[in-house]
């Protein structure tokens, strides 16, 4: 598993380059570029550009090189990456969250109206 690809993979599927997240760690966009041609990355720095490209560490560690697919297209990219993660599972989570929230708020709004 080469760990540098996976985030240099995630990233551009967020469409961030490398140059803001290297800011965001406060580091040049040369420093960062090693980062992304490592095979492993320290667990605290993993954590940390994670957050900064909004994908899980686990998602970065796991994701599967016969499972993305990157497509260019006239300069845009087209990515298409398929999780081990069940994204049904998913729809339904954030599906059930949005449910219990619209619930709550029509609690708090009957509660109000009295």
């Amino acid at each position: 598993m080469h760990i540098g690809r996976n985030i240099s993979r995630l990233r551009s599927f967020r469409g961030i380059k490398q140059l803001d997240v290297a800011k965001r760690l406060k580091m040049t966009q040369q420093n960062y570029s090693l980062i992304e041609n490592a095979e492993e990355v320290d667990d605290n720095l993993l954590s940390r550009i994670a957050a900064i490209i909004d994908f899980p560490v686990e998602m970065i560690k796991d994701l599967d090189n016969s499972k993305v697919q990157s497509i260019f297209n006239s300069g845009s990219i087209t990515d298409s990456i398929f999780y081990q993660n069940n994204p049904v599972d998913k729809i339904i989570e954030l599906y059930e969250r949005l449910l219990k929230e619209k619930d709550e708020t029509i609690t708090i709004l009957q509660k109000d109206k009295k």
